[in-house]
């Protein structure tokens, strides 16, 4: 449409050869950046996060650096400390290759994110809804009149907003403490709050510490795991975006393979004891890494939740942003 917008104003409006000339180089560089690869990114930057067991196997045994140091090509890690930092990386061009749970991914995209996703780091369990082993909290409808703590634009924030919808409870009658996910934890423990949309490895510790209670869990609200990527990088270096999917295929089957290490490289990276990294492994399956129908139908039903909700916006066209969000061709290329 930006296009069309450019090509009326200074074409058809004017009709002056400059103008035609203008448009012209416009839509043939446009063209040129989606199908060739302009050389070799000097540095390809990524997150590490402690919700991607997988990012920080590649981190730990220096694979992505091997890959790409015959051409001299610099890797940057960035720590994302949750879905919201990491599509905030994104779009400030901080990193190239961020990992986010799926809706929040929608959410960024529907607020005009210049991000594809491009590959499925895990089908997690990594959210429920929490509450202290002393709490008379045991269902969504205790939450009415309380204090829950969550982290906007995350999967567990999103968790929380379908749950109460699904349990007939408006968001309007609960109040959101607005928490980075190991900040809620704590608020949770210090009675700060009386629930918590919880996130992996932090629940998984309240669990195993504090016999914490996830009173709430439901898998199919879990959206996946998400590898963007910035547009501008998948048009300028398609090549690279299969080549990094590449070496992501070598840590998952690597981790599917040896559950224990992963779990131990997790340990040592979040700095948590092994049998909560153990059990925050074992709430992922890492089977399903090209993303497709099944991802799309995740979304679709989260965006209508969130425009429920008034987070995405109602006239938005969840469908087409889903669409637009969702790029199997790279993984296809890559794995099958």
């Amino acid at each position: 449409m930006l296009e069309k917008r450019i090509f009326r104003k200074h074409y058809v409006g004017k009709f002056t050869l400059i103008g035609l000339i203008g448009v012209l180089l416009f839509l043939t560089m446009g063209c040129f950046s989606k199908t060739s690869s302009k050389g070799t990114p000097e540095k390809i930057r990524l997150d590490y996060a402690y919700y991607s067991p997988t990012s920080l196997v590649l981190k730990k045994f220096g694979w992505l650096e091997e890959t790409f140091e015959e051409e001299g090509i610099e890797i940057e890690w960035v720590l994302s400390q949750g879905s919201n930092k990491a599509l905030e990386f994104l779009n400030s061009d901080s990193i190239d290759f961020g990992s986010s749970a799926g809706a929040a991914a929608l959410m960024s995209k529907a607020n005009g994110a210049p991000i594809k996703n491009v590959y499925i780091y895990s089908k997690p369990e990594w959210t429920a809804l929490v509450s202290r082993a002393d709490s008379k909290i045991e269902s969504i409808n205790d939450l009415q009149g309380k204090k829950v703590a969550a982290t906007l634009g995350t999967d567990p924030y999103i968790f929380l907003l379908r749950s109460l919808n699904e349990e007939g409870v408006s968001a309007s009658n609960v109040e959101i403490v607005n928490l980075q996910h190991g900040d809620g934890a704590s608020a949770l423990t210090s009675g700060s709050v009386d629930g918590w949309a919880g996130l992996d490895p932090h629940m998984a510790r309240l669990e195993i510490e504090s016999d914490a209670e996830l009173f709430y869990r439901n898998v199919d609200f879990n959206t996946y795991g998400f590898l963007n990527v910035r547009e501008s990088f998948v048009e300028q270096y398609p090549e690279y975006v299969s080549r990094v999917i590449e070496v992501y295929e070598k840590a998952r089957t690597w981790t599917i393979k040896n559950p224990k290490e992963a779990a131990e490289i997790l340990a040592e990276e979040a700095s948590i004891p092994v049998d909560v990294a153990q059990k925050q492994l074992e709430r992922n399956d890492f089977s399903g890494p090209v993303p497709g129908k099944d991802q799309q139908r995740s979304l679709i039903e989260a965006g209508k939740v969130l425009q429920n909700g008034e987070v995405i916006d109602e006239d938005a066209n969840v469908e087409k942003l889903v669409i637009e969000l969702i790029d199997p061709s790279f993984a296809k290329e890559t794995i099958e």
